[in-house]
C-alpha cells in the first residue's frame, strides 16, 4: 500500500511540474491523458468514463471522505460533469454558468452568468440544467439555455466571444456540453417536443465563426439550406419524409446530447433525438423512416461531410431518442479485433456497430421491452409488436415509456472488466392518437392524447401489465450482450456513472453517492449527500493525492417529485475530514384558504384542457416548481392573469402565455386550479434533510 501511495505522489509531482511550462489543452494532450487531469466531457475522446487512477481502490474506497465543498446559486437541476485542467476545476449549473475552482483545495477563482433570460426556462423540456464546459487552448467554451455559444479566458472567466447559434424566434435550447475537435467547437441543441427543426454546428475555436452545419431533418420548404447535408438530403434522407405537420414544426431530430470523436477513424458521431409531433401518424402521414431521427450519425470533423448512419428506431413514435451517451472500444467479437460504436438508447437496446462502417453488430435488450420483439440482425430494424403504432383510436402501453430505458445520465465502460455499467430505467408509456390536432409554434407539441382532468373527467380504467417504475444500474457484457450484474433501486431517476481503474463503480440514488465493486457489484462505500445527485463524477490526481468530485442537485426531465435545494459540489479524497453543513428544510405551502379566493365563473373543464397542453409538463410532476393548486396566485383573478398572461414573474422563469390563449382561457385554468386546490389534501411538513 504504501508503495502505491509512493508511486502516485511522484507521478502526482511530474505532472505538476510539466503542467507549469505547457500549453492549453490540445488534441495531443487529451488523447495523452494518464489521469490525473479531465480534458473533456467524457475524459478522453472515446467518452468511456473510465479513469486510470488506482489510489482510491476497492482496498481505500472506505477511507473516503469529503476534501472541500462549494455551494452555487442555482437550486435546479445540477447534471455538470467537471472539467480538471492545470490544477483547476471547471463545471457549470443550472442557467448555464460557469465556476472556477483551485481544484486542490476549493478555492473559487472566478464565476461567470451569462444571464439568461428567465423566460428562457419555458422552453426547455427537461429544466434549465447544462451537462458541462469544454476547454480548448486557454478558453472555457460553454452553451447556454438560450442558444448561444460562448467562449470564455481560462484564467479569468473574461469574454473572448459570444455567438447565437440558434434562430431566437424559435424554442431552441442548449443544454448539452459542447466538445473541441481540431479546433471547431461542436454544438447541438434541444427543443424538439416545441416544435423546432435540429442541427449540429462547428465553430471555429477562435474567432466563433461557424465552420459547418449538418441539419438532420429536411427543409420544410424542399430547398438546399447551403450546409453540409445538402447531399445526404438530396441523394437519400428527404425521401423517407412524407407530408405531414413536420413542414409547420420542423421535425424535431435535435441534437441535444451525444457527440463523440474517433481521432483513430477521423470520425464524428452524433446522436439525434425524437421527431415533431412524436406522433409519426400526424408528423409524417404514417410513412417512412423519417432519417435522421432517433440515429448515430458518423461526419467528417472539419467539414460536417456525411459517411454514414445508423437508425435505432426507424419511424420513431415514442420519443425514443438516440442522443444518449456513444462511446468507442476495441472489443474483440467472435475472435476478431473491433474498433465499435456503443450505444444504449431510450429504446431499450444496447446497439454495438462497427465504427467504420456503421454496420449493426448486435442488438440485445437491456431492460425489458414490449415495443419491439428483436432487432433484425440482418436488416438492422426492430421486429415491431402489432400494438406498438397506436393506430386506429387504441392506446399502446408499451415499454419503454418517453423517459426511456436510459436517458442522458452517461454510463461508463471499464477495459478492465470488459463492461458498459449503465444507469438503466423501466417504465411503461401510454401512447394514443388524439381526436384532433393542431400545431401550436412554441408549445408542448407531442401529437398525443391528453387525458381530461376536470370535474367532469373520469378515471381512466386501470391498465393491465403495469408495474413500479425503478432504477438499475446494470454491469453489461458488450461482447456477449448480456447482464453481468445488477443493482436495483426503487427510485427511477438516478445518477450517471464512473469507472476506474481502482477497480470501483461510482453511481448515485437519491442522496446516497455509492462506490461499487466493479467486478462483483458489491457496495463498498456510501455518503449522504443531503440531497439527490443526478450528475456523474468525475476524478483527478493532485499531489500524489486523488480527487473524487461529484455535482449535487436534483431536477431534469425525471427529478421534479422532490424540493428544490440549492446546488453543490463536493469534492472527496481519502482521509477527507470536511463536513457540509445540512440542507435547510425545504418549505411546505400551508393549504390555500379558499375562502379568500374571488369565485371563478370560468369552465374547469375547458380549464383542464388548458393546463394539460401549457401548464401540466412543469407544474405537475411534484413540488419542484410550484403546485399551482397550492398558489396563493389563484385566488385574485387580476393578479392570476398578470402572471399568467403578462409575465408579471418572467424574470423568475415565468413566460407569458398571452400570445397563445387570453383572459377567458386564463379564468377557466383559474376555475379548474381552484377546483383542483378544494381536492388536495393538507400538505405534509418536509423533514429536513442532511450530509455526512
Amino acid at each position: 500500500m504504501q508503495g502505491l501511495w509512493r508511486r502516485a505522489a511522484v507521478i502526482g509531482l511530474a505532472l505538476g511540474l510539466a503542467a507549469c511550462g505547457r500549453g492549453g489543452v490540445d488534441a495531443k494532450r487529451i488523447e495523452a491523458a494518464d489521469g490525473s487531469e479531465w480534458l473533456t466531457y467524457g475524459r478522453t475522446y472515446d467518452e468511456q468514463r473510465f479513469s486510470p487512477l488506482s489510489q482510491v481502490n476497492t482496498d481505500t474506497v472506505s477511507k473516503l471522505g469529503v476534501a472541500w465543498w462549494a455551494e452555487v446559486d442555482t437550486d435546479r437541476g445540477q447534471e455538470a460533469t467537471p472539467l480538471i485542467a492545470d490544477g483547476v476545476l471547471y463545471t457549470t449549473t443550472a442557467w448555464s454558468k460557469v465556476y472556477a475552482f483551485d481544484a486542490k483545495t476549493g478555492k473559487p477563482l472566478w464565476n461567470y452568468d451569462p444571464k439568461v433570460p428567465g423566460e428562457a426556462g419555458f422552453n426547455a423540456c427537461c429544466d434549465v440544467v447544462n451537462r458541462g464546459a469544454a476547454i480548448w487552448k486557454g478558453r472555457i467554451y460553454v452553451g447556454t439555455l438560450d442558444g448561444r455559444l460562448i467562449a470564455l479566458d481560462a484564467k479569468t472567466g473574461a469574454v473572448a466571444w459570444d455567438v447565437q447559434t440558434t434562430d431566437k424566434t424559435r424554442p431552441y435550447t442548449i443544454t448539452g456540453a459542447p466538445r473541441v475537435v481540431k479546433g471547431k467547437v461542436l454544438i447541438g441543441n434541444g427543443g424538439a417536443e416545441y416544435g423546432v427543426r435540429g442541427y449540429v454546428s462547428a465553430y471555429d475555436a477562435d474567432s466563433g465563426k461557424l465552420a459547418w452545419r449538418f441539419y438532420t431533418t429536411p427543409n420544410p420548404k424542399g430547398s438546399p439550406d447551403n450546409a453540409a447535408s445538402d447531399k445526404v438530403f438530396r441523394d437519400k434522407a428527404s425521401a423517407t419524409w412524407s407530408d405531414g405537420v413536420w413542414k409547420e414544426s420542423g421535425g424535431g431530430g435535435t441534437v441535444w446530447d451525444a457527440i463523440t470523436y474517433d481521432p483513430k477513424l477521423d470520425l464524428l458521431f452524433v446522436g439525434v433525438g425524437n421527431g415533431n409531433p412524436w406522433n409519426h401518424k400526424l408528423r409524417s402521414g404514417g410513412k417512412g423512416d423519417n432519417l435522421f431521427l432517433s440515429s448515430i450519425v458518423a461526419l467528417r470533423p472539419e467539414t460536417g461531410e456525411y459517411v454514414w448512419h445508423y437508425q435505432t428506431t426507424p419511424g420513431e413514435s415514442w420519443d425514443y431518442t438516440a442522443t444518449q451517451h456513444i462511446m468507442l472500444a476495441d472489443l474483440k467479437i467472435a475472435g476478431v479485433d473491433r474498433r465499435v460504436v456503443m450505444q444504449a438508447p431510450k429504446n431499450g437496446f444496447f446497439y454495438v456497430l462497427d465504427a467504420r462502417t456503421g454496420a449493426l453488430i448486435s442488438a440485445e435488450k437491456f431492460v425489458p421491452v414490449d415495443w419491439a420483439e428483436k432487432v433484425d440482425l440482418k436488416t438492422g430494424r426492430p421486429v415491431e409488436a402489432a400494438f406498438a403504432r397506436y393506430n386506429g383510436g387504441q392506446v399502446s402501453t408499451q415499454m419503454s415509456g418517453a423517459l426511456g430505458g436510459h436517458n442522458w445520465q452517461p454510463m461508463a465502460f471499464s477495459p478492465k472488466t470488459g463492461l458498459v455499467y449503465i444507469p438503466a430505467q423501466h417504465g411503461h408509456g401510454f401512447y394514443a392518437d388524439p381526436a384532433e390536432f393542431k400545431f401550436i409554434p412554441g408549445a408542448w407539441n407531442t401529437g398525443m392524447l391528453r387525458v381530461a382532468g376536470g370535474p367532469s373527467a373520469k378515471a381512466p380504467a386501470a391498465r393491465p401489465g403495469m408495474f413500479p417504475a425503478k432504477g438499475e444500474l446494470i454491469a453489461w457484457d458488450p461482447v456477449t450482450q448480456t447482464k453481468r450484474w445488477s443493482v436495483a433501486f426503487p427510485q427511477m431517476w438516478t445518477s450517471g456513472v464512473l469507472a476506474t481503474d481502482g477497480g470501483l463503480v461510482f453511481h448515485a440514488v437519491n442522496n446516497a453517492f455509492t462506490a461499487y465493486d466493479a467486478a462483483k457489484g458489491a457496495p463498498l462505500w456510501s455518503y449522504d449527500t443531503g440531497a439527490r445527485a443526478i450528475a456523474p463524477a468525475a476524478t483527478y490526481a493532485i499531489d500524489g493525492e486523488q480527487y473524487v468530485a461529484l455535482m449535487v442537485g436534483n431536477g431534469g426531465a425525471g427529478g421534479k417529485d422532490q424540493p428544490r435545494q440549492r446546488g453543490r459540489l463536493l469534492v472527496f479524497k481519502l482521509g477527507g475530514a470536511v463536513t457540509p453543513p445540512a440542507y435547510p428544510a425545504p418549505v411546505t405551502p400551508a393549504k390555500l384558504d379558499l375562502s379568500l379566493a374571488t369565485p371563478s365563473k370560468g369552465d374547469a373543464d375547458k380549464g383542464s384542457a388548458t393546463y394539460n397542453l401549457f401548464c401540466g409538463t412543469c407544474h405537475g410532476a411534484g413540488p419542484y416548481l410550484p403546485n399551482l393548486a397550492t398558489s396563493p396566485a389563484i385566488l385574485d383573478p387580476d393578479g392570476f392573469k398578470a402572471i399568467v398572461l403578462d409575465g408579471a414573474l418572467k424574470a423568475n422563469g415565468m413566460a407569458p402565455f398571452r400570445r397563445y390563449f387570453g383572459d377567458a382561457e386564463a379564468e377557466d385554468l383559474r376555475a379548474f386550479l381552484l377546483w383542483q386546490a378544494a381536492q388536495t389534501p393538507a400538505p405534509t411538513p418536509a423533514a429536513p434533510t442532511h450530509a455526512q
